[in-house]
């Protein structure tokens, strides 16, 4: 494999969907730089500096250190991502929409453009939020963070900010398509990978100033390569189930039957679940911090990531999407029907409607035990910084989501390369 590796930069499509990739990474990370106009950028850092709300590091993380600087990329990929779980969702109370997804490829293109323009919606909303807030705040020094507060700056705002994260939306789409890996999941994995350096940098510095121990720094990397280990291993797990291929007739020839499986993955829909979880808690209760309003302070004070009750909620939205994206990802009865339309079938259980129950039965099953693994890997970290005082900068949600968009980047990338290797043997066998 190692070798295999060593041919990726002598495939041509390869070579250029990662180095499209990466010209995609390079132009999120310079959106994140551009400041919206009207914003003054020493009291905006000395107003983050100050505050110690968790949402803040939370969501910031999340668009890449977007949020600190008040960037044209400050509301990310979330509106896409809110977008998308709404028009998810839709299909199984309009009809139309249900009939939409099933007409081919020119029904999702359709569908794709409705989740578009819900994104536009949401931006617009959610900028105006934002706007509104941040020229109301102040630093420490009593510096106004918005130099020349007004309807003026709103519309120059919500305007930068909706077009940011529609080009942000279109960078997703560009990578998913001519890129390697999932677009989404891959510009969240850039803006978390994005701050190791000065996490690292900063770690550095409480060590020397002697705010943490060298044992406890010790103990801190044994931890996380810990947790890497399990994400790993879960993530590779499947539950197999046993399929049996009937005898067939082809020509003159009898094939006797074939013993083979179906693989159900411990966590079939990935990092999806706590990002689509995470999207649904943070933007809300942002807002809150930055609307003055006491109902609205409430929700922040309530919606605390340290607190019982976020996390509660975390863990239950979650299961949900647990179930729901593996549902939606996971047709069991077109599972069942392609089985029986191949002369497969599960050994001591009934083609058809049976099979359809029984591979359902084992699904929700390894979903339930999936959800569980993915709720501990997102939430311990939380407990161990606030109940123990220990400085974990990733936190669990990102780590898991780092860790498993790199794993299904190297996928696509070795299948790839396992492609071209049997187009090769293809070509050769037909010389011969």
């Amino acid at each position: 494999m190692t070798q295999s590796y060593e041919n990726i930069g002598k495939i041509p499509e390869l070579r250029n969907r990662i180095l499209y990739t990466l010209l995609m990474f390079i132009v999120f990370r310079i959106g994140v730089h551009i400041t919206t106009p009207g914003v003054n950028p020493v009291a905006l850092s000395q107003f983050f500096n100050a505050s110690n709300s968790n949402l803040f590091g939370l969501f910031n993380m999340f668009t890449g250190g977007a949020l600190a600087r008040f960037s044209i990329f400050s509301l990310g990929i979330m509106p896409y991502i809110s977008s998308s779980i709404i028009f998810q969702m839709l299909p199984m109370v309009i009809p139309s929409l249900d009939r939409l997804q099933k007409e081919g490829e020119a029904g999702r293109k359709k569908f794709m453009q409705y989740t578009r323009y819900g994104t536009v919606l949401l931006a617009l909303f959610q900028s105006i939020g934002i706007s509104y807030g941040i020229m109301a705040m102040r630093s420490p020094d009593g510096l106004p963070v918005v130099m020349h507060p007004g309807a003026s700056f709103l519309i120059i705002a919500v305007i930068a900010l909706t077009a940011g994260t529609v080009f942000v939306m279109w960078i997703g789409e560009e990578i998913s398509e001519h890129g390697i890996g999932n677009g989404i999941s891959l510009i969240i994995f850039a803006g978390i990978v994005a701050a190791i350096p000065g996490a690292f940098m900063n770690t550095i510095k409480f060590v020397q100033a002697g705010e943490i121990n060298i044992m406890l720094l010790i103990l801190i990397v044994v931890f996380m390569i810990f947790v890497i280990g399990f994400i790993v291993f879960v993530e590779s797990a499947q539950r197999r189930i046993p399929i049996q291929y009937a005898k067939k007739m082809v020509g003159r020839k009898l094939y006797s039957g074939q013993s083979s499986y179906l693989p159900l993955k411990i966590n079939t829909p990935g990092v999806i679940p706590p990002i689509f979880a995470m999207s649904i808690l943070l933007f809300p209760a942002t807002i809150a911090n930055f609307i003055k309003v006491p109902f609205f302070e409430k929700i922040s004070e309530y919606l605390n990531p340290n607190g019982v009750f976020y996390n509660i909620i975390f863990v239950i939205l979650i299961f949900f999407f647990c179930y729901f994206y593996t549902a939606i990802t996971f047709k069991v009865d077109d599972v069942a029907d392609d089985l029986r339309k191949y002369g497969g079938n599960i050994p001591g259980i009934k083609p058809g409607k049976s099979t359809s129950s029984f591979i359902d039965k084992i699904l929700n099953r390894v979903t339930f035990i999936g959800a569980i693994y993915v709720s501990l890997i997102c939430v311990l970290p939380t407990i161990l910084i606030d109940k123990f005082h220990v400085p974990f900068y990733f936190g669990g949600t990102g780590l898991l989501i780092v860790v498993v968009v790199a794993m299904d980047t190297i996928v696509q990338i070795q299948s790839h390369l396992l492609y071209r290797n049997y187009d090769s043997l293809l070509k050769k066998a037909s010389k011969k």
